[in-house]
């Protein structure tokens, strides 16, 4: 099992930074892929950002490329989320996710179905 703790959230302001963390404890060492997802109220949990736990390789939405930034500590089995010039339609609940290695996945890792394990979620606000 691997139990997944997101903070940093919070009410900001158009244009305005903020990062999130998350946190990994258990079984980290099943961890394939991590990621970042967003859910707005009404919406489906659409991809924001991912990252490979063994390689550089990493993905964002078209919305957020260039303006957020994932990254990871795997000393610290955390990831962050820098997110800068942040919008009203950033608005979300964020949620971190982990993919463990296993024989099959559903879908790709852009996918939410690809990741088994989810973080209770951490409110995002961006007033405009």
């Amino acid at each position: 099992q691997v139990q997944l703790v997101e903070s940093g959230g919070g009410l900001v302001q158009a244009g305005d930074s903020l990062t999130l963390s998350c946190t990994a404890s258990g079984s980290t060492f099943r961890i394939y892929t991590m990621g970042w997802f967003r859910q707005a109220p009404g919406k489906e949990r659409d991809l924001v950002a991912v990252i490979s736990k063994t390689t550089d390789n990493t993905d964002y939405a078209d919305s957020v490329e260039g303006r957020f930034t994932i990254s990871r500590d795997n000393a610290k089995n955390t990831i962050y989320l820098q997110m800068s010039s942040l919008k009203s339609e950033d608005t979300a609940v964020y949620y971190c996710a982990a993919a463990t290695f296993r024989t099959s996945y559903d879908g790709t890792w852009s996918s939410s179905t690809f990741y088994d394990y989810w973080g209770q979620g951490t409110q995002v606000t961006v007033s405009s």
